[in-house]
This record gives C-alpha cells, structure tokens and sequence, in this order.
C-alpha cells in the first residue's frame, strides 16, 4: 500500500525530522502542514493523503483540534493518524486517546519507534 503522509508541526525543524525518519523506513511521499488549519486546507485539496502526522502543540489550530475536526468529517474520518509531541503526561495521552489519535509517541523519538508506532496503526486499520 502506498503511503502518502501529511505532517504537520509548526516547527520546521521538528517536520525535517519526521520526514526525514519517515525516508529513512523507505516512505517518499510527504505533504507539510505548518499547522492544524494548513493541515485541513491541504487535506480538502489532496485525495491522496492517508497517513497523518501531527504535533499537538500549535498555533491557529492545535493537533489535538485537527484530530478532532479530522475525526468529525466523514470524508477524512478513518484516516490515519499519530500524534507526535512533547506531551507525555498520562492525562494528555488520554485526551489524545479520547479524541481517536491511533497513537501517540512522546518528543524525542527514534526512526525505530516510529516505525513500530507506524506499523502498529497499519496493522490495525
């Protein structure tokens, strides 16, 4: 199955990283988002994407909103998607849960654990 990721993080730094773990596991096509509502436009503009992957932490429109207003459109709604953030508490990984991230990996992460966390989701889908 081909993957198109869409990764949004309001760092660029931070979307380097992940895109640059996700070549690393042998994937090539990216979307960026520098935000939750970029995300949004971009997924209304791209039919291909079927793989997300977001900060939570973020101006505009934060991760855990996107997932959210992901979750609610019936379009969009059974997309993948990992949250990727510095929020490690066990109440916000609860929230995350709640709010139907398919999983969630804690800042910093190697290219190993997203792997897993990846095929985790794709696994299950």
């Amino acid at each position: 199955m081909d993957i198109k990721f869409l990764v949004v993080d309001d760092s660029v730094t931070m979307r380097r990283i992940v895109i640059n773990s996700l070549r690393s596991l042998g994937y090539s096509d990216f979307v960026e988002a520098c935000d939750g509502k970029d995300a949004l436009d971009k997924l209304g503009m791209d039919d291909g994407i079927n793989f997300v992957i977001t900060d939570w932490n973020m101006p505009v429109l934060s991760g855990l909103e996107l997932v959210k207003s992901i979750r609610g459109d019936e379009k969009h709604s059974k997309l993948a998607i990992l949250m990727v953030t510095t929020r490690g508490v066990k109440e916000d990984i609860i929230e995350a849960l709640q709010a139907k991230v398919n999983n969630y990996v804690v800042k910093p992460f190697t290219p190993q654990i997203l792997k897993e966390k990846i095929e985790q989701i794709l696994t299950a889908v």
